[in-house]
């Protein structure tokens, strides 16, 4: 197929509308978009990913009251949809009956945010629709935050990209699972761990192994990686190579291929994924990452550091 490129909200709503399959951006990153209730749209979601059947997708709402239409709001949901929606939040909740089985991967669950983008909440209005919205990329490649990323990976696969900005954040949305008594970090995020317990003093982050991560994308498959292996290294430990890049706070020694040098957490964050596809449109092998401490935005950060690093 030929991948519409636009920077038309109307024209992309369009494609979604006729059942098909548009990239959009949001803060977090760039999604790809497909009607939640047509189940051969989100079927093409799958297949222009090859995303496995198990992961379940968030959907993406105009507002707190759509969310309350796909599923039964607890109180700490209703508190957290207050403090953070719209925002990079995605809450975990209990659905309704309607959503076609391959949106929830079978479980009795579904993920629900409300984006903060104007370029999402454009496009979430024209449709007029509660959309599917996984990252647009190749399943376990890095997530795109520009849409060039996302051609990169999709070009000809998808109906449509909508044009925006880069992304802001840079990192998927925080996911936490309202179901239960105790409200369960299962995705850490940009509304970090302290964010949450300002409103829901009782949260907690998911232990390994917990029932509760399955509900969540991103936590079950290898994610976020590029082809080039992903090193943690602090600037002791760094290895400058004519076929390494560097990425972190602090400058490297001299003699990497690409080095990326970052103002503070949010800053590394925001280019991280840009770092690591462009380490791999160089054709390099490895990438040095610094870590940094696992707080606030850290903890999202070290999160994809960490798979990304895995093999």
């Amino acid at each position: 197929m030929t991948t519409l490129l636009t920077t038309d909200p109307d024209r992309a709503a369009a494609v979604l509308r006729r059942g098909g399959t548009c990239a959009f951006p949001t803060e977090t990153v760039y999604g790809l978009g497909a009607l939640a209730h047509d189940a051969d749209a989100v079927g093409a979601v799958f297949e222009a990913k090859g995303r496995p059947p198990d992961n379940p997708l968030i959907v993406h709402v105009q507002s707190a009251d759509e969310v309350a239409a796909l599923a039964r709001l607890t109180g700490p949901a209703e508190r957290l949809l207050s403090a953070f929606a719209p925002g990079p939040l995605t809450l975990v909740l209990w659905a309704r009956p309607g959503l076609p089985p391959s949106v929830t991967a079978g479980l009795p669950t579904v993920a629900v945010r409300v984006p903060a983008s104007r370029h999402a909440r454009d496009l979430l209005r024209a449709t007029g629709a509660p959309l599917v919205a996984p990252s647009a990329n190749r399943s376990g490649r890095p997530s795109p935050t520009t849409w060039q990323a996302v051609r990169d990976d999709l070009d000809g696969r998808i109906g449509a990209i909508l044009q925006g900005p880069p992304t802001e954040i840079g990192l998927e949305s925080t996911v936490v699972d309202v179901t239960e008594a105790v409200p369960l970090v299962l995705r850490p995020g940009a509304v970090s761990l302290d964010d949450l317990r300002r409103v829901l003093p009782e949260t907690q982050p998911v232990t390994r192994g917990h029932d509760a991560a399955r509900r969540s994308p991103g936590t079950r498959h290898r994610h976020y990686a590029p082809a080039a292996r992903v090193r943690l290294a602090e600037v002791a430990d760094a290895r400058p190579g004519s076929d390494a890049a560097w990425i972190g706070l602090s400058p490297p020694p001299p003699g990497y291929a690409r080095v990326a040098v970052c103002r503070d957490v949010a800053d590394y964050a925001h280019r991280l994924f840009d770092a690591f596809r462009r380490a791999d449109a160089d054709g390099l092998a490895r990438i040095d990452a610094e870590p940094v401490p696992d707080e606030g935005l850290g903890l999202a950060l070290m999160d994809r550091l960490r798979r990304a690093s895995q093999r």
